[in-house]
């Protein structure tokens, strides 16, 4: 197949020749490697995040059966969207990504909802990452001072945790780099010493039977097989983020190959160790009833408390904040990175401010993230169900944002020039498969998740607000659209004085 000439490109200036015949004149620091870009892309998915803030919601809704066999399935489908998504990024690595692509392969409105999709997904993220490490913080100080994590209390931890990773965030891609690239390590090793300790010291541990066959309903839904779907939520939510892969593509050298490869090592790499994980905490349950109603507000340490006693469950516990501080702090650089490139385009209110960069950062798009990710988490000082409804505000935020460009790639097969990185003839079927995995989880997550005690009308405590979240931000999207469409522009090509000396450097 035949391809246009900013797939030809070689050499030293190749990825900025790319992406300025793609429209961009390069603006960020390109430092990083293939390797911190997976990288980046293991963090923010980050077992130790997703896998262990949602646990106690999965011992409510399904058990041990669904936490684990719903693991290896999701873990299936979302290979099927990652691949579909890493051929398109092959395609077109900008850190606009998602919207970008969808711009370019369906025109300038899917490219408008597509960004706006992937904002609200990529806020929430930071939001019920940073959220549930302050949770895990919580737990240990009640464990080493007899602290109470009351919600006000756990907003303020939230709130200091957004702004360490807002400053970290501005002091450079080499930095996030650097930080990426500790986080793999530390996210697998600390699976392992997680693993072995709960497999080794309690004298007392599940049968298999229990781990993988054990069904459980404290949802006060009647409907095992709607209790089972709703429980795919631990896995769905903590395999998401991905897309920052994509989003760091800018700062990535050989990105056409490099960002597609970091999207589908990443998940790879979770897919094993969230299985391994999962299934070390529930062999090591001692006390079911106990470990739901836990003190500390975090039933995995309630696990560790009772297998290890308080030393142990301390150090494992303290292993577990740094990696979801690794994990928010990653998920902060992608969605700053998003929200730069939306604005670079004209696509937000206020704009010119988020579009700054400032010494290859932009930092005004930073303390957007971090800020606007706090408004998002505030439910949770009243409601003890808006964790849930935060993580699900990232799932139908950004898996839509996933499955639109591969939509797109089916559907305009045809004219669709696929990059360096691509999946031959498979890649139909496999866009096929991912498309209708999104849709189903995408209708799945906006239901309630817990059944009002009286069976009647929603209340405080048991209202999914995701779903409004949702109509909130594609009502605004709607409204600005009106406004703004006609400053929103993709461009079709950078053109400066250093495009000649590029070109003739390439060939």
């Amino acid at each position: 197949m035949s391809r246009p000439s900013h797939h030809r490109a070689a050499g030293a200036h190749s990825d900025d020749l790319v992406l300025r015949e793609l429209g961009y004149t390069p603006q960020l620091s390109r430092r990083m490697t293939g390797f911190g870009n997976a990288a980046i892309s293991f963090s923010v998915i980050s077992v130790l995040s997703g896998c262990m803030t949602l646990y106690g919601f999965g011992l409510t809704t399904g058990g041990p059966a669904v936490m684990m066999w719903g693991w290896v399935i999701v873990g299936v489908m979302v290979l099927f969207v990652g691949a579909g998504l890493a051929e398109v990024t092959s395609a077109y690595p900008t850190s606009g990504a998602l919207f970008f692509m969808a711009h370019k392969l369906g025109g300038k409105k899917w490219g408008w909802y597509t960004g706006w999709l992937n904002l609200l997904g990529l806020l929430g993220a930071i939001a019920g990452i940073d959220y549930g490490c302050a949770l895990f913080t919580g737990a240990l100080l009640n464990l080493q001072f007899g602290f109470a994590p009351t919600p006000r209390k756990i907003i303020l931890i939230f709130c200091a945790i957004l702004l360490l990773h807002a400053v970290l965030n501005l002091r450079g891609v080499r930095l996030v780099n650097l930080l990426n690239g500790i986080s793999v390590w530390w996210h697998l090793v600390g699976v392992a010493v997680i693993v072995a300790a709960l497999a080794v010291v309690p004298t007392h541990h599940q049968s298999a039977q229990f781990v993988f066959t054990k069904f459980v309903n404290d949802t006060g839904w009647s409907s095992n097989l709607y209790v089972v779907m709703i429980g795919l939520l631990l896995a769905q939510y903590t395999f998401s983020g991905y897309d920052a892969s994509a989003h760091l593509s800018e700062e990535t050298a050989n990105a056409q190959v490099a960002a597609p490869r970091g999207i589908m090592r990443a998940i790879t790499w979770s897919w094993a160790a969230g299985f391994v994980l999962l299934a070390g905490l529930t062999f090591a349950i001692q006390d079911y009833a106990g470990t739901q109603g836990t003190d500390t507000g975090v039933p995995p340490a309630q696990i560790f408390l009772d297998a290890l006693g308080p030393g142990g469950s301390k150090a494992l516990l303290l292993v577990v904040i740094v990696a979801q501080l690794f994990c928010g702090n990653a998920e902060t650089a992608a969605a700053s990175r998003m929200i730069f490139a939306f604005s670079r385009d004209n696509a937000l209110p206020g704009s010119h401010l988020w579009q700054r960069v400032t010494g290859g950062t932009p930092r005004a798009a930073v303390w957007l993230s971090v800020g606007v990710a706090a408004v998002i988490a505030l439910p949770s000082l009243y409601s003890p169900t808006a964790y849930g409804a935060v993580t699900a505000i990232n799932v139908i935020g950004i898996t839509p944002a996933y499955a639109i460009p591969i939509f797109l790639r089916v559907k305009n097969r045809r004219r669709f020039v696929p990059g360096p990185w691509h999946l031959g003839r498979w890649g139909v079927p496999i866009g096929v498969v991912a498309v209708v995995w999104v849709a189903f989880v995408t209708v799945l997550f906006c239901l309630p998740q817990t059944r009002p005690a009286t069976g009647g009308l929603m209340t405080v405590d048991t209202f999914n607000y995701a779903p409004a979240a949702l109509v909130v931000m594609l009502v605004l999207a709607a409204l600005w659209w009106r406004i703004a469409r006609r400053g929103y522009s993709v461009p079709a090509a950078a053109v400066d004085h250093d495009m000649a000396d590029l070109e003739s450097d390439v060939i």
